[in-house]
């Protein structure tokens, strides 16, 4: 497995960390199977590993802790708050009061004394940014977490934190967890950029687009998305965004069986490549989906594979918009002045 700096913390993460978002009701629901593909992971040299409150309802983060019982010292250990954890408003969101609360929740379900990196997992313009910086901070000096970040964060976001952490004489940002693959490319454009300025480390996550690029869906109909499972914006094949994700997939599945690879080797690695990634995180659900997925670490794409993704998927370019994570409050209807 190779090993990566992530950021400048001066923590070193394996460039493939394991995403628990399928372990506990939302996929694998054995939890000792859960457990299995977890150690499978460890024992391949992974030694990062991400999960977040609201993944199954903090079933993920229990999981994780039972997985990682008696390892945790050897392992870099991140989760997530923000999402909706029940009906109450105030179980949610960016602020000192939920993530007093949650952090505490989250350390609970997980078996540990401390988090090694804790993320905003929503930007929300309506929370001042110093009140979600200062709690953050106060949470790293008193040994809660160790480093802390974001994910789907806008470019201006991302400044705006560091310029805040700077003024105010609080902790920084460390990291940034953007949707990034060979069909969701827009952040190539200003926040991968935004983030090496600011050495910023980088878990990116979907490398497979949500399944896209498994080489699971054919244009034969017989293996499409399951509609009744997926955003319909996302996975509709009615619409033209998704019909050219589709013929995008088909390309792309044709270029890497030229180039002597799966689908999912092609996809990784090209992910993996870029100069901003500190690490992919891969959501197996089942103990063949990790096998597949591991793979790709040993790939290594020249320019002449390079250059076709670009002609099939040019750079900073995301064919369904909605892919991309966050969508900005001021595209909102209310916001648009008519």
């Amino acid at each position: 497995m190779e090993f990566r700096p992530l950021g400048r913390t001066g923590v070193q993460v394996s460039a493939l960390c394991l995403g628990a978002m399928m372990f506990g009701e939302w996929g694998t629901k054995d939890h000792d199977e859960s457990v299995r593909i977890i150690q499978r992971a460890f024992d391949a040299g992974i030694n990062f590993i991400d999960t977040a409150d609201v993944y199954s309802a903090g079933e993920s983060e229990e999981i994780v802790g039972k997985a990682i019982a008696g390892q945790r010292d050897d392992l870099v250990l991140a989760t997530k708050v923000h999402m909706p954890m029940g009906d109450d408003p105030n179980r949610r969101g960016n602020g000192r009061r939920w993530i007093i609360s949650e952090v505490e929740n989250s350390l609970r379900r997980l078996r540990t004394d401390w988090i090694d990196l804790y993320q905003i997992h929503r930007y929300d313009p309506a929370v001042d940014l110093e009140v979600t910086l200062g709690t953050l901070s106060d949470l790293v000096h008193v040994g809660k977490i160790r480093y802390f970040g974001h994910s789907t964060w806008p470019a201006s976001a991302i400044v705006e934190a560091q310029w805040t952490a700077e003024r105010r004489a609080l902790e920084r940002p460390w990291t940034e967890q953007p949707t990034y693959s060979i069909l969701t490319r827009g952040i190539e454009r200003d926040v991968l950029p935004t983030l090496q300025r600011y050495g910023y480390g980088v878990l990116s996550y979907s490398p497979l687009a949500g399944g896209w690029l498994s080489g699971r869906y054919r244009r034969d109909g017989q293996h499409g998305p399951a509609a009744a499972a997926r955003p319909q914006n996302r996975f509709d094949l009615s619409l033209p965004e998704n019909q050219r994700k589709l013929e995008a997939a088909e390309a792309l599945a044709r270029l890497a069986e030229e180039a002597g690879m799966s689908l999912i080797e092609l996809a990784i690695a090209f992910v993996l490549r870029h100069p901003a990634i500190s690490s992919t995180i891969i959501g197996p659900r089942t103990m063949e989906h990790l096998e597949s997925q591991l793979a790709a670490v040993a790939v290594s794409l020249g320019d002449e594979v390079l250059d076709a993704i670009d002609a099939i998927v040019a750079p900073s370019v995301t064919l369904n918009p909605a892919d991309d994570g966050w969508v900005p409050p001021a595209l909102a209807p209310a916001a648009r002045r008519r």
